[in-house]
């Protein structure tokens, strides 16, 4: 071998010994920032609730016996330990565990338990089906090495109190044993007891893992907070300057949580909050708004069980607004209509007859019968007026009574003709709060035709 090649592979030996110490150099100051600073302290009780005895199914009953057998721990993680100690039934339920993903294959596997959902794997979730009545999701314990306020790159653990170290929110962060034993590491059980919503460890950091934890965090302060406005200095100083990481987060990913808030607890006072704050701009939501409007919105609705558009209806200036939001957060196409609907009919005159004015909307509207009375009950919550969606017949006109084959009888030409007489007849039928039947109104055909346009006539 000539000095020269010697020399270059020597060369790439130590470049490519570089590169990996410098990555377990990285991992390990990551690994040792968070263990030093944030290590939590252990405290446990005991939860016996018949809601928590529920839970346990002969399918659960299963998975826990299967990890049991193959000495690895399992304990329900997160949301659901939370709502157990509110004594709420948890409608979904994450399991983590300290077997790796590979092993928990393995064992499902030898156990001959059916997994689903491949995709999960890579991020440290396996799913499973138990008798092929009850599916489970288990993922490994975790420690977030590199994050960049969307995703992380994630190693496993078997450390309990690293893992919960990774979660958003104290009440977030704890564990639940299957023989009761809640495993609380930053005083999650407290803050519930005290109605208050903080992140695990320093603000700033659990905000800049994932930006969408600003977003997580006023959803959870309408669950849990008793008072609109006890929040604590910290969070908001650190929400404030980090608002700018929204807009690295998908439109999708920010609606579903926005929906939360807008149909949550303290509404009235999260949203303007959010503004003080600088959010809007990165959620497409106009800058500039009448909080006070949107305020009254949310008192009127109150109790009515709006639709999250309906009460971010009252946020739009305009219904150009309403597209500009729609390009950043993607609503559904119903939700869009939704929305449109409101602002243009919000402010058509109030007061005097409302029963009139609802049925002249209804006979205006164009579309599915089910979904203008939809969109209607929504408006009435926004106006103060829900206690009229009881009752649609109230406000619903009875069917019109021309149809286009009443005008062919009357010699009234196919084609244009035929739709302005039609829409004629029907303004005429409106203005008679729909008493007119359809002789009366066949008579006033004549009365029309001499008003209409010409229309040319199509080549042949």
């Amino acid at each position: 071998m000539s000095q020269v090649v010697f020399r270059n592979v020597v060369k790439s030996i130590f470049q490519q010994a570089g590169k990996y110490y410098a990555y377990q150099l990285k991992h390990c100051v990551n690994y040792c920032t968070r263990e030093t600073k944030w290590k939590g302290n252990l405290s446990t009780m005991k939860l016996e609730t018949p809601k928590f005895h529920s839970m346990f199914t002969p399918e659960l009953k299963e998975l826990i016996s299967v990890f049991e057998r193959h000495n690895y721990e399992l304990r329900i993680a997160g949301g659901a330990v939370r709502d157990l100690l509110l004594d709420i039934l948890p409608s979904d339920v994450d399991f983590a565990t300290t077997a790796t993903p590979d092993q928990m294959m393995q064992m499902f596997t030898k156990e001959g338990i059916r997994m689903f959902n491949e995709k999960g794997v890579k991020h440290g979730t396996v799913s499973v089906r138990i008798n092929d009545k009850e599916n489970f999701e288990v993922t490994t314990l975790r420690i977030d090495v590199v994050t960049d306020g969307r995703r992380a790159e994630v190693e496993y653990t078997k450390d309990w109190l690293i893992d919960a170290n990774r979660r958003d929110l104290t009440i977030n962060a704890m564990f639940l044993g299957f023989d009761g034993t809640v495993h609380d590491y930053f005083s999650g059980v407290q803050d519930l007891q005290n109605r208050k919503v903080q992140f695990v460890g320093d603000p700033k950091q659990r905000i800049q893992e994932d930006y969408l934890r600003i977003l997580r965090y006023f959803r959870f302060y309408g669950r849990i907070s008793e008072s609109p406005d006890n929040h604590l200095p910290d969070t908001l100083k650190a929400i404030a300057e980090n608002v700018g990481g929204l807009k690295c987060i998908s439109g999708e990913r920010i609606w579903t949580e926005l929906k939360k808030i807008l149909c949550g607890n303290h509404a009235a006072d999260i949203l303007p909050l959010m503004y003080d704050v600088g959010m809007p701009q990165y959620m497409g939501l106009p800058t500039s708004t009448n909080l006070d409007h949107f305020k009254t919105v949310c008192h009127n609705s109150e109790g009515l069980q709006p639709l999250p558009v309906t009460r971010m209806s009252a946020l739009f200036n305009n219904e150009q607004e309403v597209y500009d939001m729609n390009e950043r957060l993607k609503l559904s196409a119903d939700e869009l209509r939704l929305g449109l609907f409101i602002v243009e009919n919000r402010h058509l005159p109030d007061g005097g007859n409302p029963i009139k004015f609802y049925k002249d909307l209804v006979c205006d509207s164009v579309g599915q019968q089910q979904k203008t009375t939809e969109r209607i009950c929504e408006l009435m919550k926004y106006k103060s007026e829900g206690k009229l969606c009881a009752d649609p017949s109230l406000w619903t006109p009875p069917p019109f009574p021309v149809r286009g084959a009443d005008l062919l009888k009357c010699n009234v030409k196919k084609g244009p003709h035929l739709h302005l007489v039609l829409k004629e007849l029907r303004n005429i039928w409106k203005e008679s709060d729909f008493k007119m039947e359809t002789a009366e109104l066949l008579l006033r055909i004549e009365d029309i035709l001499p008003t209409l346009p010409e229309f040319p006539s199509k080549k042949k």
